[in-house]
């Protein structure tokens, strides 16, 4: 068969084609007919008339003469992809390599005799070789991928339950990735399935980098591993991937170093404080370790100085009398210095044991529960014992909040101690932090508003409490160890350090099941106002302006009203004088002007002080009051705070820190 005898239609789509023909007769695969593509493959050599064997020497070379002669015996067309050919246009030169895809096609007579090869296919060497530099590329980047040090993954947000790109799962991550996370076979886990307590904040970080392109740069701690990540992430476009890029390394002994030295540093400053007064080293001591026990065993101590004080006083009072009755007036300076300054004396002890019960004003600033908490684990440790393992369970993206430091430690110290005591044996104990948000029907239960609160634990596998125990277990001065062992301030300290702070606490508690009190501090963004004490230099400049006004005194001690009273007419003051909250409020309800409230909060007859200005108010709104009191400042506070218009004056008090009181009130100060 030659061209001629082709069909003219048949010739010119032969002589056209795009792909390689040619047409092998006999057994010997003698060229009959080849198309340009043909000849171009083969670098334009004569091949006509020729075997396969005599035009292309390295045809037969490379075994595709072997194929031709297998496919004229069987009759079975073969088929080649990307088949390598080592072209050599030149005898004797250079080849050239070329990938062509090829079909032997045997060709039959009418006796289905196989009598020639029609041979057709493509060049496709780009094609493989683009290929295989893809392959190199992907290789060489899987291999980078898998070699760097640095953590990295693929995550890819999707729509869960919570919500659109609510979750994501990790389709990419390098070796170094269980590593740095010491999570194994990341790949296919999703978030909330990995940790589910940690998922939002997760999901909130790196969705802000999905929506806006943004890349960040943070340190976290993945909690469900214990590990302190660096990380940087940014997002892969385009945008409709849903796909966030995440390098990261672990930080933790870096961490841990930096709270070592914090530790070490807090411990030195703690030694060098100590240095520098023994009473104020032995102070804090007693207030950061064992509050409860430094009680008991100051109470003694209390007691003795305390009766030396009251005779001092007494002695100098019985001299001044005798005195007076011998008519010997030259020397009565004397006692009443020395009963002036005794009583100075007993004031400083009594603030002094104020001080373990309760703060009297108050420091907030800014406080992550978290690091507080964990700073203390040595100190707490050494306090319990080594018969109790103390064990912290902290939240992540915890909430701050505005508490005054030292008080916080104080408390967490008691209830750690009050834990231990539950404890004789030994036991568990452990420190917990969380985000709390309270609702309507939780909030009323620990005497709260509802909103969010940090809230902060301790359990104990101790003892527990009976129900009316448990009942009594926050009132001062209430305890069930034995004499000598407790004087039950403590819990009395904490509960009105929580409620002074804006909070509250919890308690939860069984016998033979352990005891859980929980702290619960608002979660505040904003420093709040803070509560005026009696050193608040606003009172001292009060500007004294005119004395002249009515006062009401409500006090149940005949004397304390009778002194009260007389320095204030001193003063030009119009007073009235009440003897409990009954004939207070027969005054109040009166049409008699009154300009000042001055109450004792402990009072007789049912009604309190607190009551009594609360019941004042009622009838009279802008009423100010003045609040006298020993010790119960936790009675006349409302959540921690004294409302606009009322102050507090403890006693004993000289003259002039009435006269400052009574001036800054009916100023509106």
């Amino acid at each position: 068969m030659t061209r001629s005898t082709l069909n003219p239609v048949l010739a010119q789509m032969f002589e056209q084609a795009p792909t390689f023909m040619a047409l092998l007769s006999g057994p010997g695969h003698r060229f009959e007919l080849t198309n340009p593509s043909y000849q171009k493959l083969i670098g334009g050599r004569e091949v006509l008339g020729l075997t396969v064997a005599e035009g292309l020497p390295e045809a037969a070379s490379q075994g595709f003469v072997n194929i031709l002669d297998e496919v004229y015996r069987t009759g079975i067309p073969y088929r080649g992809d990307a088949a390598c050919y080592e072209m050599q246009v030149m005898p004797g030169g250079p080849r050239e390599t070329r990938y062509v895809d090829f079909v032997y096609q045997p060709l039959r007579d009418a006796e289905e005799r196989v009598t020639g090869i029609f041979v057709e296919g493509a060049d496709v060497t780009d094609r493989v070789l683009a290929q295989k530099l893809r392959n190199e590329s992907e290789a060489f980047y899987e291999w980078l991928f898998d070699s760097i040090d640095e953590g990295f993954c693929i995550i890819q947000f999707f729509d869960g339950p919570h919500g659109p790109d609510s979750d994501y799962v990790h389709i990419r991550a390098n070796a170094a990735y269980a590593r740095h996370a010491g999570i194994p076979n990341v790949v296919g886990q999703k978030l909330r399935e990995m940790v589910g307590h940690e998922a939002d904040a997760w999901v909130e970080r790196y969705g802000a980098v999905l929506r806006t392109g943004e890349p960040i740069r943070f340190q976290q701690e993945l909690v469900a591993t214990g590990r302190y990540l660096e990380l940087t992430a940014l997002r892969l476009e385009p945008r409709s991937l849903g796909q966030v890029a995440v390098f990261f390394h672990d930080i933790t002994e870096q961490r841990r170093a930096e709270a070592a030295l914090a530790r070490l540093n807090a411990t030195l400053e703690q030694r060098v404080e100590e240095r520098t007064s023994e009473l104020m080293a032995l102070e804090e001591t007693l207030r950061h370790s064992q509050k409860m026990e430094a009680v008991g065993q100051l109470t003694g101590g209390i007691a003795h100085d305390f009766n030396n004080l009251l005779a001092g006083i007494g002695g100098s009072l019985e001299m001044l009398s005798q005195r007076l009755a011998q008519g010997r007036l030259d020397d009565l300076e004397r006692y009443v210095s020395g009963a002036l300054t005794t009583t100075r004396r007993a004031t400083a002890l009594t603030q002094r044991l104020l001080a373990y019960s309760r703060r009297q004003t108050l420091d907030p600033s800014p406080l992550d529960v978290n690091q507080l908490a964990e700073g203390m684990l040595d100190l707490i440790g050494r306090s319990v014992g080594p018969q109790v393992t103390v064990k912290m369970e902290r939240a992540g993206a915890l909430w701050t909040t505005f508490a005054d430091t030292g008080q916080l430690e104080s408390a967490l110290l008691n209830l750690c101690v009050n834990a231990r005591d539950a404890m004789p044996h030994g036991g568990n104990l452990v420190i917990r932090t969380a985000n709390a948000r309270l609702g309507p029907q939780d909030a009323p239960r620990h005497g709260l508003k509802p909103g969010d609160y940090v809230a902060l634990s301790v359990s104990d596998t101790g003892t527990g409490m009976t129900e009316e125990i448990a009942a009594h277990a926050f009132e001062p001065f209430y305890t069930t160890k034995p004499m000598g062992q407790g004087t039950g301030l403590g819990l009395s300290m904490v509960y009105g350090f929580a409620g002074q702070s804006g909070g509250g606490l919890g308690l939860e508690t069984a016998p033979g099941r352990g005891t859980t009190i929980t702290i619960y501090l608002p979660r505040r963004d904003m420093a709040p106002g803070q509560v005026m004490d009696a050193g608040t230099p606003l009172m001292a400049e009060a500007a004294a302006g005119s004395t002249a006004g009515t006062i009401l005194v409500v006090d149940d001690e005949p004397l304390i009203r009778m002194m009260t009273t007389e320095r204030l007419e001193d003063e030009g003051y119009i007073v009235l004088e009440a003897a409990n909250g009954a004939k207070a409020m027969q005054i109040l309800d009166s049409d008699r002007p009154i300009d000042l409230l001055v109450t004792d909060v402990g009072l007789p007859g049912g009604m309190n002080g607190r009551q009594v200005a609360d019941a004042a108010r009622r009838v009279r709104p802008e009423l100010p009051v003045l609040f006298i009191t020993g010790y119960a400042e936790q009675a006349v506070l409302h959540h921690g705070d004294l409302e606009r218009g009322m102050q507090i004056l403890t006693k004993p008090f000289d003259m002039e820190q009435l006269n400052r009181r009574v001036r800054a009130l009916l100023a509106g100060i």
